[in-house]
């Protein structure tokens, strides 16, 4: 608990638009209990450092990978792909402990929440040691999860992930996927365990399916039937063109096709990726109300292929953003590659925008507010009152930030600067991020060191 605050802002973003000299206050639980337009600076207050936005939902990570960030970029003898990329993953899973998790995904969290992310939906499927080897507590990995998040203060929704399979059709695990598997039972009371310790981390708990090479229908029916968790449902699907070829292959309906015709979808899910949809299929899955979750950076790096947002969004289809893989840890760096990716592929220039005369940049803040929010199965978002208090703080001594105003602040930082426009971020009423470093950066980032020399 931290003690209540006042906050002066001489430009805020709140959910009516841009507004000027707002005072802000802030209980002691970090939750937005009243605001104030017009307000003058009196003594109670603190006056930010330039103008505020709020901090964005990131809704998909593996925590762990950012340890092998950087290292794949080596060429190998055949055509590199999604698929020789995932078996360096699997080798750098065969070397991490628990301890290692925790202090990569502490790491991690410090990075994206000095990148504008304020809340984390975790997408975690390393359950078990090498070989598939059970921790004395089952949910050991997802503890650890909760730790992070808990050290570095940024808000979390942790999704315990179901996989079984190495390929549809049932198809036995590698010796690689055994860290990450389970049977039904064994997930159902992993999720039951997980229950009180969410709550008492002051976290929110989903669950994820892998992917449907990962659960067969049968398999994922039964968990949906059992689940208790009330939170968001996420899943990899149709990331990869061989994904949708060997689905074709054994049901004769493409991925996005054969999740939206077996499985009742509805707006408590997210779509991982959904890369490679039909148009008749981007406009279902628009309309069953599920949010599309995009990770451009990852997407780009693995290439993956570009999501059709343009018509995914005319057809009223929620989206928002994730850091996956981790190679890209800013709100800027994704929301950016999100719209160069649809300038690419139609050859013009200012894709994703409400109409004419309309914000790129505030279009896609706007969206991936709002998307990030449903996927990570929040009902508040922004700077509202009954909302966490998680603020970025745009830096006002930067010339392009200092002499902007409205819309132009959104423009500067995602098109023309990027993380050094970040200056201070609050998380549920704390400042865990002063001047770009994390509140416990120095400790933080020696842990994470020993995990790099170990996997060095």
């Amino acid at each position: 608990m931290t003690a209540a605050q006042t906050l002066h802002c001489q430009q805020i973003l709140l959910p009516e638009g841009w507004a000027s000299d707002v005072a802000v206050t802030i209980d002691g639980n970090g939750i937005i209990t009243a605001i104030e337009a017009g307000a003058a600076r009196s003594a109670a207050s603190a006056s930010t450092a330039g103008p505020v936005v709020p901090a964005l939902h990131n809704l998909h990570s593996h925590a762990f990978q950012r340890a092998m960030a950087g290292l794949a970029e080596v060429a190998g003898s055949t055509d590199d792909s999604f698929w020789t990329w995932r078996d360096m993953m699997y080798r750098l899973v065969g070397r991490m402990s628990p301890d290692d998790i925790e202090a990569t995904a502490a790491k991690l969290y410090s990075e994206l929440l000095k990148g504008g992310f304020g809340h984390i939906v975790e997408f975690h499927y390393f359950h078990h040691a090498l070989g598939g080897v059970r921790y004395e507590n089952p949910a050991e990995t997802s503890l650890r999860i909760l730790r992070a998040a808990q050290t570095t203060g940024i808000g979390l929704t942790h999704l315990p992930v179901f996989y079984a399979h190495a390929g549809f059709g049932a198809t036995a695990p590698g010796e690689g996927q055994k860290p990450f598997i389970h049977s039904v039972d064994e997930f159902l009371t992993l999720l039951e365990a997980l229950h009180p310790e969410t709550a008492a981390a002051g976290a929110k708990l989903g669950l994820a399916i892998h992917s449907l090479r990962a659960a067969t229908p049968d398999e994922m029916r039964a968990v949906l039937a059992a689940e208790k968790t009330g939170g968001p449902i996420h899943i990899h699907v149709a990331e990869q063109e061989r994904e949708v070829e060997d689905c074709l292959a054994w049901s004769s309906r493409r991925p996005v096709e054969f999740l939206l015709d077996e499985i009742p979808v509805d707006s408590r899910w997210c779509a991982i990726h959904a890369t490679h949809m039909t148009a008749g299929e981007t406009q279902q899955l628009a309309r069953s109300g599920a949010v599309a979750g995009l990770c451009p950076a990852t997407e780009a790096n693995l290439g993956d292929g570009i999501f059709p947002v343009t018509d995914f969004m005319s057809h009223g289809g929620a989206i928002g953003i994730g850091t996956d893989s981790h190679v890209a840890t800013t709100v800027s760096e994704e929301l950016r590659l999100l719209e160069y990716g649809q300038r690419l592929r139609d050859r013009r220039r200012n894709r994703i925008a409400s109409g004419a005369g309309a914000s790129v940049g505030r279009t896609l803040f706007d969206a991936a507010l709002k998307g990030g929010a449903q996927a990570a199965g929040l009902e508040t978002m922004g700077i509202r009152v009954g909302a966490r208090a998680d603020l970025v703080v745009l830096d006002g001594n930067n010339p392009f930030i200092g002499t902007a105003s409205g819309d132009q602040i959104l423009g500067r930082w995602l098109f023309a600067l990027g993380n050094e426009a970040v200056r201070d971020v609050m998380a549920a009423g704390r400042w865990v991020v002063r001047d770009g470093r994390h509140e416990r950066e120095e400790e933080i980032d020696r842990a994470f060191r020993e995990v790099l020399r170990k996997l060095a």
